[in-house]
């Protein structure tokens, strides 16, 4: 496999295809242009792809039976959640002779040179497989993110157990749109897949390359629906723990209301400007008796309740590091 350097690197694979890698910020540099001269249906890939900062794909068939790939696929190569502009994007374009990308990073080309990606390639029979093997190399960025997003929802979840804070919807939420952020970037990955079955039919089922790309992808595509499912279930739990504590306070407080009704209405009786009410004029007699009364009444308006199991262990003091 030979290997040029710099800005543009051509490697020409012992069964008989190329991948030329470039590396572009003038869209007008004499690399660029000795591509289009040497491969004329790369025009349409470059001109309407050049600009964009999202994902994009196409399967063409040119000459009604060879097909062609090309397109745009977004990645991060950092584990935080970043705004979807911040990715990086790298143009592809795939045809029966040639595997052609444009402005792949630095780190990814350097893990390419890797004894290991060079082995996987050097046992690529066509360039579409190539293809997968750059594709299953990108996949492991979101194995890394996956990995900090799961301690991150492991934070949450041990929150919930020993705390439930009323701040814990706010980075369930936060998981939430971490979690949809990798998916978004996940879905071309999902997308090669179909179009190269499109493009390439049974042939992709001797491809070494392509069942190995297709493998991690499927890996990927289960831990998120794994980690969706969990998630839902912390909106669920947070959702029943708030409607039972909503619930157990409304309760507590009819109970309070309850009890002290007796000591309200007394209160409010004896409150009154009238010229005679009974023991009024009592001195300190009428008001240890009105005291005993409102003792008595709401004591046994509390015992009576207790007695008809209408205040359970709402009125309990629960231990220090209850989830409710």
């Amino acid at each position: 496999m030979d290997q040029g350097l710099g800005r543009e690197r051509i490697w020409r694979m012992q069964a008989g295809w190329t991948w030329t890698d470039l590396q572009m910020e003038d869209w007008n540099a004499p690399e660029l242009k000795r591509l289009l001269d040497e491969t004329p249906l790369t025009e349409e890939w470059i001109k309407g792809t050049a600009d964009m900062h999202t994902n994009y794909l196409s399967v063409r068939f040119p000459e009604g039976q060879h097909p062609i790939i090309f397109g745009v696929m977004p990645y991060s190569l950092k584990p935080d959640v970043n705004s979807e502009r911040e990715c990086e994007h790298f143009l592809f374009f795939v045809s029966q002779t040639e595997l052609i990308t444009v402005n792949l990073d630095e780190k990814t080309r350097f893990i390419l040179n890797s004894r290991e990606r060079i082995n996987m390639f050097l046992d690529c029979k066509q360039p579409v497989d190539g293809l997968f093997v750059l594709a299953r190399t990108i996949l492991h960025y979101f194995h890394e993110g996956m990995d900090k997003f799961e301690i991150n929802l492991r934070k949450v979840e041990e929150v919930m157990r020993e705390h439930n804070e009323k701040n814990l919807m706010d980075r369930i939420l936060d998981s939430r749109f971490e979690l949809l952020y990798w998916s978004n970037l996940f879905i071309p990955y999902l997308e090669l897949i179909t179009a190269a079955r499109e493009a390439y039919l049974d042939e992709l089922d001797k491809s070494i390359s392509f069942k190995r790309f297709y493998y991690r992808a499927e890996r990927m595509e289960t831990l998120f629906n794994h980690y969706e499912k969990e998630i839902d279930t912390l909106i669920m739990i947070d959702d029943a723990v708030s409607a039972f504590r909503g619930n157990d306070i409304m309760k507590t407080l009819t109970i309070i209301t309850a009890i002290f009704t007796p000591a309200t209405v007394i209160g409010a009786i004896w409150g009154m400007n009238f010229d005679y009410l009974p023991w009024i004029k009592a001195g300190s007699n009428g008001f240890v008796l009105i005291t005993l009364i409102i003792l008595l009444s709401t004591g046994g308006l509390y015992v009576w309740m207790w007695m008809k199991g209408w205040t359970g262990d709402l009125l309990r003091v629960r231990r220090k590091n209850s989830n409710l």
